[in-house]
């Protein structure tokens, strides 16, 4: 496969992610807004930035509204929503012969949908109401659309596009971004979750806990696993280990070392063995550890070195598939 091919799907899964992710977070936050007090909602909207990165060009200013229109709308922020899915879909067209149709049609009609010039202003004209109901359907609404777009995205293309190399490139794209931004997420809740684990919580803590699993969509597969008691040593477990949950840590590097896998079959292993050492390495830490080893040790520090290990494995992504040498690729 040509380099920039496998380089176009590969941030196309990326941004599509990307924009899934910041679209619950904004999602789950504002419907938590009906039950908090001033202070919290300081808490919850600083933690979400901290979970989108802690982006430079946006600061929390006691406005959940015009945070969430700057997240949504602004295209000079690289990880705002509308801008995640316009390089989604530019990457799209760049290789609109390897996608199939279907894919094209749903990316392009969410790009259309999110673009329009009144969509911004309807959802502008809704947050200016002086109370917190006046403003919290359109933006709601908004949010549920780019959510289901980006999942008849994603469904579309794991049943329409053949699963060869371009559609690993996709399935890389998806869960390297997935297990780096989970693991962000759990370390921005870490010092209200698990600093203080032996501290009796308070009745407005179930909420955070809550919002939490809503942030990775996991609060119903967790009642089925634990039921509906909430603990947070249980909730790391859960986003952080467990094998069969999509948006879990370990379920993330499973199948990013999977597809992987399948594209060192294609293209030769020999050139390819420092990754997979890299990523099982990864996977291993994953499999093989335990909570209580995590919370008895550095948290933080474990969650970090993920966030760490993500990082080089999409550089060594970059060298060995897309910005390789030709002598490299010959010798490989």
């Amino acid at each position: 496969m040509l380099s920039r091919v496998a380089d176009s799907l590969y941030w196309m899964s990326r941004y599509i992610e990307r924009a899934e992710h910041t679209t619950r977070l904004l999602d789950v936050n504002l419907n938590l807004m009906l039950d908090e007090s001033a202070t919290s909602a300081d808490r919850r909207w600083q933690r979400l930035l901290q979970c989108l990165g802690s982006p430079k060009e946006v600061k929390w200013a006691g406005d959940p509204y015009e945070l969430t229109q700057r997240l949504s709308f602004d295209t000079g922020l690289k990880g705002s929503i509308l801008s995640c899915i316009i390089s989604a879909r530019e990457n799209s067209r760049h290789v609109r012969e390897q996608i199939s149709t279907e894919q094209w049609h749903r990316l392009n009609s969410l790009y259309l949908q999110v673009t329009r010039p009144e969509m911004q202003v309807e959802m502008h004209s809704e947050m200016q109401g002086e109370t917190v109901m006046a403003g919290f359907e359109q933006p709601t609404e908004f949010l549920q659309q780019v959510m289901e777009g980006v999942h008849q995205f994603q469904g579309v293309s794991d049943s329409t596009m053949s699963h060869g190399e371009g559609w690993q490139f996709i399935q890389v794209g998806r869960y390297i971004e997935r297990a780096a931004a989970t693991a962000l997420l759990l370390e921005a809740f870490h010092e209200d979750l698990w600093s203080h684990v032996d501290r009796i919580p308070e009745g407005n803590e179930y909420l955070e806990w809550m919002g939490l699993l809503r942030s990775a969509t996991a609060f119903e597969a967790y009642c089925k696993v634990y039921t509906a008691d909430l603990t947070p040593d249980r909730i790391l477990e859960f986003l952080l280990l467990d094998e069969e949950f999509p948006h879990s840590v370990r379920f993330s590097i499973d199948t990013l070392q999977c597809a992987l896998e399948a594209i060192h079959g294609e293209g030769g292993k020999s050139r390819a063995e420092p990754l997979r050492r890299l990523v099982g390495r990864l996977e291993s830490s994953l499999s093989y550890s335990s909570v209580d080893e995590i919370l008895n040790g550095d948290a933080i520090a474990y969650l970090r070195s993920i966030q760490f290990q993500c990082g080089t494995i999409h550089k060594m992504i970059y060298q060995l598939y897309i910005d390789y040498s030709i002598q490299a690729a010959l010798a490989g």
